[in-house]
């Protein structure tokens, strides 16, 4: 009972690191500048993301462009886009392994099987969070180095938004959920291995007769 709940917990936290890393892919905010003019017209906040660009305006308005050509973009958002989308991908295939396996339902077969499954559930969570992991840490390298640089001007400089915490949460939920269903079906597995069912062997009739007083020749 107690790995049953375990690994709904863990199920638990799979979902929300999934809703995490699809929210952080798309949305536009991965890097903000702020800037506050004194004409009305002016844009007081602009957003960058691997998708599209979007500036809001002091007047209320929010305008956003996306980015077509691929190649034009710089070689951290190219891979940032490519590990964000294997992410979403592979941990949508760990929900769905995992929903058989988990020992809470009543699909996937018998233990053994149950078992297999949740182990590569667990392993497609790992990996996807170490996918969603790798490019919101490179991302994140990359603003703080333009940041400190004296060369850039002060009016394109960015800070990390919400986009790359949401991603980081995410991939730690995800980590977190694989590694307990990996070690809940380890466990299992490992004790089947070091204490073996016991073979209890009964003598036969024959050797206890062999063995034993015969009382019929005493009288």
């Amino acid at each position: 009972m107690a790995s049953a709940s375990l690994q709904f917990f863990a199920f638990i936290l799979a979902l929300f690191g999934v809703f995490g890393d699809i929210t952080a892919t798309l949305l536009p905010n991965w890097k903000v500048n702020a800037d506050v003019g004194s004409n009305i017209i002016t844009a007081i906040t602009q957003m960058q993301g691997l998708w599209m660009d979007c500036t809001w305006y002091s007047t209320g308005m929010f305008s956003c462009t996306l980015k077509y050509s691929v190649l034009s973009l710089p070689v951290y958002i190219q891979a940032a886009r490519t590990t964000m989308v294997l992410s979403c991908i592979l941990s949508a295939f760990g929900i769905c392994i995992t929903t058989v396996g988990m020992k809470c339902t009543k699909l996937g077969g018998d233990s053994d099987s149950k078992s297999h499954a949740c182990f590569a559930g667990g392993v497609c969570f790992i990996l996807a969070g170490i996918f969603g992991l790798v490019p919101t840490s490179w991302y994140t390298r990359e603003i703080i180095a333009n940041f400190l640089d004296q060369t850039i001007p002060e009016s394109s400089k960015h800070e990390p938004g919400g986009a790359v915490y949401t991603g980081f949460i995410s991939a730690g939920f995800l980590l977190i959920a694989g590694v307990i269903f990996c070690t809940s079906c380890f466990k299992k597995q490992q004790g089947a291995w070091i204490y073996p069912p016991k073979q209890h062997h009964f003598p036969s009739t024959e050797q206890e007769s062999d063995t034993g007083y015969n009382l019929k020749d005493y009288v």
